[in-house]
This record gives C-alpha cells, structure tokens and sequence, in this order.
C-alpha cells in the first residue's frame, strides 16, 4: 500500500495509462488541484518504486517526460477493479441520493 499511498499516485498512474508518455506540464494540466511541489515529489517517490521512468533529454530547453514501467502498467492492471468498485460505489450513493431529495 506504501506504492500508492498518497491521494495523487493513483491518479497519475491512470494519467500516464491512458495517454501514454507525458511531460511535466501535461501531467499537471491533467491533474487539476495537484501542486508543483506535490507532483514533483510523488513523481520522484514512484520513481523509486520502479512505477515511472523518468527520461531526460538533454535539450535548450531541457526536455523531461514520465512513462510507466512494465511495473507501474502491471499495478495499474490491478488497481482496476478498484477503480470499477468506485464508480460502482458513486453511482449507487448519487442514486440514495435522489431518491432522499
């Protein structure tokens, strides 16, 4: 749970699944809210962790973009049905909720 405990991982391993290699600046136009700071440091940890690869070219201006790993696309496999248990879950509670209202 350690690999993907923090409220942004999951998100930028569903980012990078489906729209494949990013830079810097798209991940964090496709994660609205996250900061600078955060994304940085989720983004190292699951560098570590092997789920993300980090390659920098070396470029005027320098040139960095994040993929998934054969790791990072296997955990994200697995965190699918999660994922499918969620919109479940919402659904469900939006459909308590109009018929309370």
């Amino acid at each position: 749970m350690d690999v993907v405990s923090g409220k942004w991982k999951s998100l930028i391993l569903w980012e990078l699944a489906n729209y494949g290699t990013r830079r810097f600046g798209e991940l964090r136009r496709g994660l609205p809210g996250v900061s600078e700071k955060m994304l940085i440091q989720h983004l190292r940890e699951m560098e570590e962790d092997g789920l993300v690869h980090r390659e920098v070219y070396r470029e005027v201006p320098p040139r960095v973009e994040y993929s998934l790993t054969e790791h990072g696309t296997s955990l994200n496999e697995a965190l699918r049905s999660l994922g499918t248990w969620g919109t479940a879950r919402c659904e469900r509670l939006a459909a308590e909720e109009s018929l309370v209202s």
